[in-house]
């Protein structure tokens, strides 16, 4: 189905600079406009004008549905809040948007002196302006009807989101951006390789129409398209596994990752430009940090094998 059929608009959040990494997603409802994904603070004022630019005031905005608490889709939440939206999120992922103390530490962590040009400030959201979702839960908005679809794997806390043939990917359904492969998106803490392949099986069981990525945008070869996102989890972890079997170092782990990501994009227009592209929104080090947690907690067993 041609995506237009939906009730649905593209806004391209303008990631560091580059079009076509975060989306975020307006959904026209009877009630007033939905937004599926804040992408980052960093780029509250790109959403800000595209919002516009479709003639929705953010103030308008009632309601927001975050796939995940991860900063690249869910750390402008906050500022939607205090507008007055009510922000739906996982109830695991409840508490770190009341109190996001803990997930900013992490993140410093991770990203030291490059955390605020790239993700901007977090602040807290009251308690009274989010709202835990169940899994199978139908959040009704005037004539948009949108099912919430429990989906772990990339993180204990992601949600995808259902309208009628639409599906709302999040991380789950990978990462792939103009024209190029779908890749699975493997940053730490939370990588399950077996609740992965579940959740893409349970959306894969709802037969969607169209998928709503990310990173980036609608892809209506919905069979194809999660099969590829299985193929690149199967592989990458595999190539993570097989390094780490051979004694290499997670530093060593993060270019072989690199490459690794790279050679999915041999012979893809425009390499230069989307190799750029997929490493801002899928960066080789966090797969590497990530798969390499996966493998250490879930199968220590494997890391012993010849």
């Amino acid at each position: 189905m041609d995506p237009s059929a939906y009730p649905i608009q593209t806004l391209d959040l303008d990631f560091q600079g580059e079009p076509g990494v975060i989306a975020a997603f307006l959904i026209r409802s009877s009630a007033g406009p939905v937004l599926v994904e804040s992408g980052p603070a960093s780029t509250y004022g790109a959403l800000e004008a595209a919002l516009r630019r479709a003639g929705v005031e953010p103030s308008e905005v009632g309601h927001v549905l975050l796939t995940h608490i991860h900063l690249d889709h869910a750390g402008a939440a906050w500022r939607l809040a205090s507008l007055g939206a009510q922000v739906h999120v996982h109830p695991a992922g409840a508490p770190h948007l009341q109190d996001p103390s803990k997930l900013l530490a992490s993140a410093r962590k991770i990203y030291r002196e490059q955390m605020d040009p790239l993700w901007g400030a977090l602040e807290p959201i009251p308690a009274e302006r989010i709202r835990p979702l169940a899994d199978g839960e139908v959040l009704r908005f005037g004539d948009v009807a949108i099912e919430a679809l429990f989906t772990p794997g990339h993180a204990v806390h992601h949600v995808a989101f259902r309208l009628d043939g639409a599906v709302f990917t999040g991380d789950v359904g990978g990462v792939r951006i103009d024209g190029g492969p779908a890749v699975a998106p493997c940053p730490p803490p939370d990588i399950d390789q077996e609740l992965w392949m579940a959740s893409l099986d349970r959306i894969r069981a709802v037969r969607p129409q169209v998928l709503y990525l990310t990173h980036f945008g609608p892809f209506t070869d919905a069979p194809e398209h999660l099969d590829g996102v299985e193929r690149s989890l199967r592989g990458i972890s595999a190539w993570v596994l097989e390094r780490m079997r051979a004694g290499g170092s997670e530093d060593g782990l993060v270019a072989s990752v690199d490459a690794y990501a790279r050679g999915y994009l041999d012979g893809v227009a425009a390499e230069d430009g989307l190799a750029r592209s997929y490493q801002l929104a899928n960066p080789a080090f966090m797969s590497a940090a990530g798969l390499a947690r996966y493998w250490r907690k879930a199968h220590p067993e494997a890391l012993a094998s010849s």
